[in-house]
């Protein structure tokens, strides 16, 4: 039963190599061809996703001011420490500290004229009491208290807010940091009417920032939180710094017609390198192979021509001759084992490497691919291929006769397929 199986194999692989190869079989015309190649080596492979984002700190406040007037002082500048309370400028004061005294001096005739009405009821309510004066007499002195009361806390109101805008003229730092901007110039004059303006944007900590990539909808779902990626800086284009995706958020944006996502991504920066506003260039790590096999893609693209067919063919012939005769004339009966059949590789993995044997005859080689960055394509299953050897990648051909000269156009992104051979 095991030499059955073992029979099976060996036909099996050759019928494999002659079916790829009879189908292109043509008269060998008087051709010679140049060959480019290159080298099967072991390595790492790291498949990737490209993207780009700007770097921002982590956390920025935006100081602003919420009166009107001339900025009077600036106690900071660009890149300035600050603390929490710290002031940073003062606004003119001489208009709000007018505002302050005007609605005291409100305050104070409040006050008088309610002291003044108040008096005037305590009497009518004797005089009322003892029927001197009419109670609609009573009841307007009644009601003037209780009109002069509510001025007196309306003139109030009006100091305690006219402190408070006096307050706003100093603008004070509310957290802990450096200023990354200064929108203001002393001498300018700001305007509150409807909005905030910003005087001052404060980092909190530039020790560690953050990217804001965007990362197309066909990527999107590979990335991770957590997942660890590498960016690199235009001003630093020796150095990769690492990163951690800390959020993927769902709101997307549209940019020229391509749906985007935006990914947070932290990194430290304990050395200052990375500063505001600089563009990174990021490269999310989504999967990892180590110490394996690798070809070039271009290797995988060769379209062999009607010679380089028939050389191989002429190969396989003679490959054949040196079967024992009790091999070639072997028909074995029935179906194939099961286990041949079930250990038959999906054809998208199955591609074809051709290679010149140590004494200089064309070959083909089965593989079985795995993942590929792009540019190397690991090995997973292969009989012939080691590391170090040379393989073809492209080919030049030239007739003897006429002299023309035919390049191979490495057309076929997939690689050219075939019918999958048995592995053993």
């Amino acid at each position: 039963m095991k030499l059955k199986k073992k029979i099976w194999l060996i036909i099996g692989s050759v019928i494999a190599i002659i079916v790829l190869v009879s189908f292109l079989l043509v008269k060998s015309s008087n051709t010679a061809t140049t060959y480019n190649y290159g080298e099967v080596i072991k390595g790492n492979l790291d498949i990737v996703i490209t993207s780009s984002g700007a770097i921002e700190a982590i956390s920025t406040v935006d100081v602003g001011t919420q009166v009107s007037g001339k900025i009077a002082k600036l106690f900071v500048d660009f890149n300035s420490e600050v603390r929490k309370g710290q002031l940073l400028a003062v606004l003119d004061t001489v208009t709000l500290a007018s505002q302050v005294r005007d609605a005291q001096a409100s305050y104070a005739r409040a006050k008088a004229d309610y002291k003044q009405k108040f008096a005037i009821h305590e009497v009518n309510k004797k005089l009322f009491a003892k029927n001197f004066i009419s109670e609609l007499d009573y009841v307007k002195s009644q009601t003037d208290v209780e009109s002069s009361y509510a001025s007196l806390q309306s003139a109030e109101t009006v100091v305690e807010r006219s402190k408070t805008n006096l307050g706003y003229a100093y603008i004070y730092s509310p957290i802990n940091g450096k200023i990354i901007n200064r929108t203001v110039e002393q001498g300018q004059t700001v305007a509150a009417s409807f909005s905030s303006p910003t005087l001052f944007s404060i980092a909190e900590d530039l020790s560690s920032m953050r990217i804001l990539a965007n990362v197309d909808e066909s990527d999107i779902g590979q990335i991770k939180e957590g997942q660890k990626v590498k960016f690199t800086v235009q001003t630093y284009t020796d150095k990769i710094f690492d990163g951690v995706v800390t959020q993927i958020r769902l709101h997307s944006n549209t940019l020229s017609n391509v749906v985007n996502y935006t990914v947070a991504i932290s990194a430290e920066n304990k050395e200052r390198l990375l500063l505001p506003g600089m563009t990174a260039t990021v490269d999310f790590y989504i999967n990892h192979r180590e110490n394996v096999l690798l070809v070039p893609n271009t290797a995988l693209r060769v379209e062999p021509s009607e010679s380089m067919m028939a050389e191989i063919q002429k190969n396989v012939e003679e490959q054949m001759k040196n079967f024992p005769d009790s091999l070639r004339n072997m028909h074995p009966s029935g179906p194939p084992p099961p286990s041949f059949v079930n250990s038959m590789p999906d054809k998208n993995k199955m591609k074809r490497i051709f290679y010149l044997d140590a004494t200089g005859k064309l070959k083909v080689s089965p593989v079985m691919i795995g993942l590929t960055d792009g540019k190397n394509t690991e090995v997973i299953a292969s009989r012939e291929l080691k590391e170090g050897m040379k393989i073809i990648t492209g080919f030049q051909e030239e007739e003897n006769s006429a002299s023309s000269k035919k390049t191979n156009t490495l057309t076929s992104p997939q690689g050219g397929g075939m019918p999958p051979p048995p592995m053993m």
